[in-house]
């Protein structure tokens, strides 16, 4: 099982990225996938999720500004953020699971985990 995010980077405020986060080694389309964040000294907490069937959770913070997405043909999962602010800022990483779709980390597979991508909001 490989997770693996890319896309990451140094923005100003206001600006946009889009994080992507490539599957391998599982039936990708059978699975919740999550997006998380953390920040230094903070503990690390959901922003997005998107259900097998395509449905999406959001967290407060990312309601109207990031949107979720999967290409299920691709095995890839996505994170379009749009007007990022300083406190966006942290390590992002996806995670899988085959029964929880939440916004909970401990929902999650310990086994379905990335090693995450940096985001810097300045």
């Amino acid at each position: 099982v490989q997770l693996v995010e890319s896309g990451g980077g140094s923005v100003q405020a206001g600006g946009s990225l889009r994080l992507s986060c490539a599957v391998s080694g599982y039936t990708y389309s059978r699975y919740s996938m999550a997006w998380f964040r953390q920040a230094p000294g903070k503990e690390r907490e959901g922003v997005a999720s998107i259900d097998s069937a395509g449905r999406t959770t959001y967290a407060d913070s990312a309601k109207g500004r990031f949107t979720i997405s999967k290409d299920s043909a691709n095995a890839t999962l996505y994170l379009e953020m749009n007007s990022l602010r300083p406190e966006d800022t942290g390590m992002y990483v996806c995670a899988g699971d085959r029964y929880y779709c939440g916004l909970s980390p401990v929902g999650y597979d310990d086994n379905y985990w990335g090693q995450g991508t940096q985001v810097t909001v300045s």
